[in-house]
């Protein structure tokens, strides 16, 4: 990022970089609330079971809004919402239960992974080239993440395989939604994820079905409003300026999330996932400010 992405001609900050940045930090704030909320009511319900319920309660969230709106809710693009929200809630499950069973600094950790799973996926389906600089990004991110899953002690946390499970799927969501972006405005990307979310999670939720307590309720109504917000904030900050400005501030989750979960249940790192951490967030930042892409010079 140059000064001139965050200065303008009179020198001042850019209050558009600012706004969008502050979005995002609301953003991934409101993710490492839904990450605790979710790590207390899974003590009581499953995994399918939060999906389901967070995309009804979302949803449920949205309807005032689509009753005084209906008519921006009208789509041309609704086989997009629904590869969205296929792959949507398929990362979501994943990145749900790794919250549950992994500490909150390394679910943040690697749900931010995501960004290193982007220029493999455009490299596979839209033949985008890969700029050496990225190939390098990749490669030291890739080894941070080999430290946090610290092989050396004979098995792999399957939590751990689970989220970057979860990261890759949330690569191919953000990869749909940036496509979206061009003609869909983020109230319909959020609430057409909410909708289709809520139908492709019923089955695996009546299967494990357990009927939530009074105060599991009130949680995942707040699971809902966290999650709705993050949504709404991160799609309203892509917006307003590139991608790759933003890069940075998406790892506010990261330190947040890491603090939580020391103030609320005593986790601690060990030394060797702090050096994986730094070296993801080094190749995070590569990754997310690189030059636009070039085509490998097959048709689109």
């Amino acid at each position: 990022m140059n000064r001139g992405d965050f200065f303008g001609e009179s020198s001042t900050l850019n209050p558009v970089l600012l706004r969008a940045a502050a979005l995002i930090v609301l953003s991934e704030s409101m993710l490492v609330g839904a990450g605790v909320i979710i790590r207390v009511v899974s003590e009581e319900l499953s995994t399918p079971m939060i999906v389901f319920m967070r995309n009804l309660m979302g949803l449920i969230l949205m309807l005032p809004f689509l009753l005084r709106a209906s008519r921006a809710m009208a789509t041309n693009n609704i086989h997009l919402h629904l590869m969205r929200a296929v792959v949507g809630i398929s990362a979501m499950s994943c990145l749900y239960y790794s919250w549950s069973v992994l500490p909150l600094g390394q679910a943040a950790l690697l749900k931010q992974t995501a960004p290193f799973f982007v220029p493999v996926i455009a490299f596979w389906w839209l033949s985008e080239s890969v700029p050496a600089r990225v190939k390098l990004a990749l490669l030291v991110g890739f080894a941070g993440v080999a430290l946090i899953l610290n092989p050396q002690q004979g098995e792999i946390n399957l939590g751990l395989l689970v989220a970057l499970l979860g990261a890759s799927l949330s690569a191919l969501a953000k990869v749909t939604v940036r496509r979206m972006h061009l003609t869909e405005p983020p109230q319909r990307i959020v609430f057409y994820f909410a909708l289709f979310g809520s139908l492709f999670s019923v089955v695996p939720a009546v299967l494990y079905w357990v009927t939530p307590s009074t105060e599991a309720l009130v949680w995942l109504l707040g699971l809902g409003a966290t999650s709705t917000l993050a949504q709404l904030s991160m799609s309203r900050a892509y917006t307003l300026v590139p991608a790759a400005q933003l890069g940075p501030f998406t790892y506010s989750s990261v330190v947040l999330a890491a603090g939580v979960g020391w103030l609320l249940w005593d986790e601690s790192v060990a030394l060797l996932t702090v050096f994986g951490m730094l070296l993801v967030f080094a190749g995070g930042v590569l990754t997310l400010n690189r030059p636009a892409p070039k085509t490998a010079g097959r048709a689109h």
